[in-house]
Order: C-alpha cells, then sequence, then structure tokens
C-alpha cells in the first residue's frame, strides 16, 4: 500500500505546532511536557517528508526552516527581553536566554535528527547543533558582548575592591564567552580576555602608583604578594584556565616590573635595607615574586653582590687599620680573626643563597665574584693565600691559638677549603701550606695526623690531585722516616762495634716532596761528624743508589750545658749547638773565629750569635754589651746563666720565607705558562696570539691568574728556545716547531 504524500505547508503546520509547545515550556507558560506519541510523531513527520520521492523531498526546505525558527524566536522573544535589562540583571537574563536556546537546539535537533545522518552528511552542510548555536552567536552574541564583558569587568573591579558579588553568575557568563567559540578560543580571548586584561593592568597600575609613595618595600611586596594570589583565585573560581598566566603576567609587570628600580632601591626599606638588617622572610619573599620574572632576580642579585661586597672588604680594611696600628705588637693576630669572620661572613651569606634564594646560581654566581673580589686583597703585606695557609697551621699545630674540638676543627677546614675557590693564586697557597706543613711534621708540631690527611684529601677535590700530590708525600715520607729510625736503632743493637757515640734520630725524606732548603756546609763538631758516618754506613747497606743530603738548618740537639749553679738541658737548633760547641775548647772567640770555625754566612751567624746571646736566655756574653751583633764582637761561655727550669728550649727565630716563597712560585709559574703554550700550540699548530694568550689564560686560570705580560715575556722566549716561530707574513700569527 502506497504512503500518503505530506505536502510541505501542511507538514510545517503540524511541525510548527511542536515548536510552540517547545517555545512555552521553555518560557515557563503552563504546558505539559512532550509525550513520546507526540515526540515520535513529530520525528515521524520529518522521517517522511524527507524520505518522499522527488519534487516530495523537502529536506533542503526543512533544513532552512529549522534555522528560520530560531531565528524568529531570538528576534521576537530573545532579543527585547534583553535590551529591556542592564548590568547584573542583563548578565542573568543572558545566561537564562543561553542555556534555554541550549536547550532548544537539543530538542529540535532531535525532531529534524533525519536530517543530520542523510542530507547533511552528503552535501557537507553544518550540522545542526552547529546551525543552532550559530544563530544565537550572529543575533544574540554579536549584539550583546561588549555590554556583557564591560558588565563582567565591573563586577570584577568591585571585587577587586572587597566587594561581595556572584561569583557563579559570572562563571556562567564567561562560560558564554567559551561555548559560543564551538571549541575555539578566538572569540573569548578577542571579545573578553583582550579587555579584562587591560582593565587590570590599569587597575594594579593605579593602586602601584600609590602604593610605591605610601609603603615601604616589605609592605609593598606583602600586597603585591596578596594580590597575585587572588587573581589565581579568581581564575580558579571563574575565569578561563588559560588566562591564568597572562593575567599572573599583567599584574607582576604593573606591581613588579614598573617598580622594580624604585622598590629594590627603596632608602631604608630596600633590597640593601632589608640585606643589612637580616629581613629573611622579606628577603625570601623578594625572592619568590621575582623569580617568576624574566631577568626579575637580575637588580636583586646584583645589590646582593653588592652588599656582599662591600661587608667583606670593610673586614679587610678593618684588619688592615688594626694591622697597621699593631705592627710592632703581634700583628698576626689580626689575620687570623680576619679569616676566622670571612667564614662567619660565608656562611652566612651562603645560608641566605640556599634559604632566601633558593639556591638559584645566579646568587651563587653573585656570592662568588663577590669572594673573589676582598678575598684576593693583601692585609698587612701578607696575601689571602699566606693568610690562610697560616690560618690552617694555627688551627692544625699543637699549641695553636685555635683551641676547637675534633668536629669544629674539621668544619673549619672545610671552610678554608671552599674559601680557597674564592681565591685566584692557589697556586701561592700551595707553597706556604707546604711549608708550614714540613715544620709541623719535621718539628712533630702537628696535633693530629687524621686531621693533616682530612684536609689533603678536601684540597685533592677541591684542586684535583696534583694540587697535593707533594704535600701527601711528605705525609707518607715521615711514616716512612719513623720506620727508617727503627731500621737504624735495631741496626746499631746488632753491629755493636758502630757506635755513634750520641742517640741520634735522622729522618729521612724525598728531596721532590719537601721545600727546597739551603744546605750549607756547616762545619760540624768532631762528635757529630761521627754520627754521620755511622748513620751513612747503615743506609748504604739499605740502598746503593741514594745519595743522602743532609740539611742540618732543620736539626736540633739536645746538649748539656754545665754552669755555676747547676746543669741545664738546652733544646737547641744544629747550627746553636755547632756554635755552643765551639766553646768547650775555648774560653773566649771572636765574631770572625766562630765564622771561619761553623763556615757559615754572615747573615746566618749573626741570627744564631744574637739567639745566644742578646735574646731572652743569654748562654753567651758579650762584648760590648748591645742589643745588636756585630763583626768586631767578642764571646764568652756564661758560666753564671740559670733558669728555674732544668730544661729550656732556645728559639732560633726562622728566615722570613715569604720572599723566597714567592720567588719559588714566580718560577714554577714561568714553566706552567711554557708548558701551557707548547700543549695549546702543539695540538692547534698555528694560532694568532690574542688567540694564544686567551687559551692559556684559561687553562692556567685554576691555579693562578696569568699576567699577560709573564705570557708575552715566555712567548718570546720559547721563540729563542725554537719552540715556537712567528709568521713571515703576519707577525702575530705563530707556528709550533716540532
Amino acid at each position: 500500500m502506497e504512503r500518503k504524500i505530506i505536502e510541505l505547508e501542511q507538514g510545517w503546520e503540524y511541525m510548527e505546532k511542536g515548536i510552540m509547545k517547545l517555545k512555552r515550556i521553555l518560557e515557563g507558560l503552563p504546558e505539559p511536557h512532550f509525550s513520546s506519541e507526540e515526540y515520535m510523531m513529530l520525528y515521524t513527520t520529518i522521517y517522511n517528508m524527507c524520505t518522499q520521492k522527488p519534487p516530495h523531498d523537502y529536506s533542503q526546505q526543512l533544513y532552512d526552516k529549522y534555522r528560520e525558527a530560531f531565528e524568529e524566536y531570538i528576534n521576537s522573544t530573545v532579543l527585547p527581553s534583553l535590551k529591556e535589562k542592564h548590568d547584573e540583571f542583563m548578565l542573568r537574563e543572558l545566561v537564562r536566554r543561553w542555556l534555554n536556546h541550549k536547550v532548544m537546539v537539543r530538542w529540535l535537533s532531535r525532531f529534524f535528527h533525519y536530517l543530520d545522518r542523510y542530507f547533511i552528511a552528503r552535501r557537507s552542510l553544518p550540522a545542526l547543533n552547529e546551525v543552532g548555536l550559530t544563530c544565537f552567536r550572529d543575533l544574540v552574541y554579536q549584539e550583546v558582548n561588549s555590554n556583557a564583558r564591560d558588565a563582567v569587568i565591573n563586577l570584577i573591579d568591585k571585587e577587586r575592591e572587597g566587594e561581595q558579588i556572584d561569583r557563579a553568575l559570572l562563571k556562567n557568563v564567561i562560560d558564554i564567552f567559551v561555548e559560543i567559540g564551538m571549541g575555539q578560543m578566538e572569540l573569548y580571548e578577542q571579545d573578553f580576555e583582550a579587555q579584562m586584561l587591560q582593565d587590570s593592568g590599569a587597575y594594579y597600575s593605579r593602586k602601584a602608583s600609590n602604593w610605591i609613595v605610601d609603603d615601604s618595600c616589605p609592605d609593598y611586596m606583602l600586597k603585591a604578594e596578596e594580590c597575585l594570589k587572588r587573581e589565581r583565585d579568581r581564575v580558579s573560581h571563574y575565569l578561563h584556565i588559560s588566562s591564568e598566566q597572562k593575567l599572573v603576567e599583567k599584574v607582576q609587570h604593573e606591581l613588579l616590573v614598573v617598580y622594580a628600580t624604585q622598590l629594590l632601591e627603596k632608602e631604608h626599606s630596600g633590597c640593601r635595607a632589608l640585606l643589612r638588617d637580616d629581613k629573611v622572610e622579606d628577603l625570601s619573599r623578594m625572592y619568590r615574586l621575582y623569580h617568576k620574572i624574566p631577568k626579575g632576580l637580575d637588580p636583586v642579585s646584583t645589590i646582593f653582590k653588592q652588599h656582599v661586597t662591600a661587608e667583606g672588604t670593610a673586614l679587610v680594611q678593618q684588619a688592615e687599620d688594626a694591622a697597621s696600628s699593631q705592627a710592632a705588637n703581634g700583628a698576626g693576630v689580626q689575620e687570623q680573626v680576619l679569616v676566622r669572620k670571612i667564614i662567619e661572613l660565608h656562611d652566612k651569606y651562603m645560608t641566605y643563597v640556599n634559604d632566601c634564594f633558593l639556591n638559584h646560581s645566579l646568587f651563587h654566581k653573585a656570592l662568588k665574584e663577590a669572594f673573589e673580589v676582598f678575598c684576593n686583597k693583601t692585609v698587612g703585606g701578607s696575601s689571602s693565600a699566606e693568610l690562610l695557609a697560616t690560618f690552617c697551621d694555627n688551627i692544625l699545630k699543637k699549641g695553636g691559638s685555635e683551641k676547637l674540638s675534633d668536629e669544629a676543627i674539621e668544619e673549619t677546614l672545610e671552610k678554608v677549603v671552599k674559601l680557597l675557590a674564592y681565591i685566584s693564586d692557589k697556586d701561592l697557597f700551595a707553597e706556604f701550606y707546604r711549608k708550614k706543613l714540613a715544620r709541623r711534621l719535621l718539628f712533630d708540631r702537628s696535633a693530629n695526623e687524621d686531621h693533616e690527611k682530612s684536609i689533603l684529601t678536601k684540597l685533592k677535590q677541591q684542586c684535583g690531585a696534583q694540587f697535593t700530590s707533594k704535600m701527601e708525600g711528605m705525609v707518607t715520607d715521615l711514616t716512612l722516616a719513623r720506620e727508617n729510625q727503627t731500621n737504624f736503632e735495631e741496626y746499631l743493637r746488632n753491629n755493636t762495634n758502630v757506635n755513634p757515640g750520641i742517640d741520634l734520630t735522622v729522618t729521612v725524606l724525598t728531596t721532590g716532596f719537601w721545600p727546597s732548603y739551603k744546605s750549607f756546609d756547616l762545619s760540624l763538631p768532631p762528635e757529630m761528624v761521627r754520627c754521620v758516618e755511622v748513620f751513612k754506613g747503615f743506609y748504604e747497606t739499605r740502598t746503593k743508589h741514594r745519595k743522602l743530603t743532609w740539611i742540618y738548618s732543620l736539626g736540633t740537639c739536645n746538649i748539656n750545658g754545665k754552669f755555676e749553679t747547676k746543669p741545664i738541658e738546652l733544646i737547641v737548633s744544629t747550627y746553636q749547638a755547632a756554635a755552643l760547641l765551639l766553646f768547650n775548647n775555648a774560653d773566649r772567640l771572636s765574631y770572625s773565629e766562630i765564622m771561619a770555625q761553623l763556615n757559615l754566612t754572615h747573615d746566618d751567624v749573626v741570627r744564631l750569635l744574637h739567639s745566644l746571646s742578646c735574646a731572652k736566655y743569654k748562654i753567651l756574653t758579650k762584648e760590648p754589651n748591645t742589643r745588636t751583633v756585630s763583626a768586631s764582637d767578642n764571646f764568652e761561655f756564661n758560666y753564671k746563666f740559670t733558669d728555674r727550669m732544668r730544661r729550656i728550649k732556645i728559639p732560633l727565630p726562622p728566615v722570613d720565607e715569604r720572599r723566597k716563597v714567592i720567588e719559588d712560585v714566580d718560577k714554577d709559574r714561568r714553566y706552567a705558562i711554557d708548558a701551557a703554550i707548547v700543549r695549546i700550540m702543539k695540538s692547534r699548530k698555528v694560532l694568532g696570539h690574542q688567540q694564544l694568550v686567551m687559551e692559556c689564560v684559561e687553562q692556567l686560570g685554576r691555579m693562578f691568574k696569568p699576567d699577560i705580560k709573564a705570557i708575552k715575556k715566555r712567548i718570546e722566549d720559547l721563540i729563542t728556545r725554537d719552540y715556537l716561530e712567528r709568521d713571515k707574513e703576519n707577525p702575530n700569527m705563530f707556528r709550533y716547531l716540532a
């Protein structure tokens, strides 16, 4: 049986009744809901009208009428209801109309569903849902979006001023801006976000211009932090998540970037004042606020660097003043105090870097650069490398001025090694340290061998194995020397025919590890000559290939002085002992006789005789009785000398080694520069002068800052020694000669 044709007018009339019913339901008028029969009839009507044979297939006409139904409803009902309302009321109406519109689209697209399945799919037309939403966008949204946006922004500003607003309403309105884009964010960004960001910027610009005048830096930062927190909160409650970054950046710009200089430089409360007054919390807040801003931390780290530099330089200046005023009495103490204070300063600001600035590399760099400035200044004529070595010596030697527990010593050594990183002349430190280590080891002044090894391990980690290889060799040498002494004593017990006559302890060292000492040909007294011969005999039984060089300047002797009141044991250096023993054979000796018999230089003899005749213990009497020793003086043994102690140590003031250390280091540096130049040229074959100097500085920078003039001098020297040659065409180019 053939289906009855439904004409367009007749079918549409039936559909209109259904649409009318839907509108009444949406408007809230008394109307029963669609029954399933009604729903099925409406769907079937469309189905039938679309499946009739041409010319009665009304798919296209129905597609058009679907859109017209929306347009008619919007123009007759929706727009008039919106136009008569304003501000918040208009927003509420807009939200209601949008929700109704979505319901209407859902229902109508179900009635006309058959169009979606075939007609639209075949012709690639916009889907029913899209057509419905587009009608609202073109007719309602385009009409009211600017008013809606202004009303929303107005409410946001009210909330910023502390008023209560309906956040749910704002969320719903802003959702319209998002949903109307049907998956695209363009409309939200153009029609709402751009204006909202501009308004936020203006709002905070006004606020900041007042706060920067009225508030201190900490108060201003508190307000800024609170504002940023609230803006983030705003996004989470009603703005779209994509706005968060842009909004935060806008607010940061107005509050923190525009006034950065004024804020950080505020006279009594800016960054310098916070550092000066140890305002840790405020500094942490400053870091939190500025670290999110590109290059925001640069000015903070610059101020931090300047502050630390100023504090450190003041400490150095203080020590310098104290050292010059105390030059006469015990100037060494000031330098020790200075190192202690610099360590404390480093601890303090390292804590700032870790806690306030969360270990940010910019602040590590600032701290390093600041310390490099004042850690390389000289105090009282001593370089910082020497001060640091002396400080270590004080901690590590017996009876040093620092009385610390083992843990405290470990901790202090750790910190000293950290300070060494800032010192440019590390090789100078190494040389001074080696000299002092040698004295500690040879004169048994080292308080604890474990600490000695511990600092060497730390230095090795910091500066590399080459830096400590000699020092480690020195410590090992001493252990071997003790074994050697035990073997020597055993040798003497086993060979009774060999007798040195006096107790002898010999420390055998490896020349390469130790600082260089002058080995004078001191004319030893016969008693000592016999000892030396006995030991040589023993040593030759151990090894045939090693030559012994005796360094008498480092030796000590215990000799008995027979004075009128009582005998006293004197602890003296080998030099002093040799001088005193001359008086066993003569009651009176002139300066020139002593000098000839000992075979020493003028300077050494003066030092020696001064220690025995003009210092605290006057073992010799001198004619004339003055405070200085001159070449025309005569000396006698002082039989009347006495002391309440049975045993006394007569010090021999050490020669000032500073000049020698610096000379040694300079010599080593020349070799190091030569080696670096040859290494570079060997790998590069041809290189320009500027490039060669730069690479040389870079290679040597870990140990010392090479002087550019010195490098030029070494290049010239290597050219004369045929390691390099100048290019014939370009005198600024060098070639390597294999």
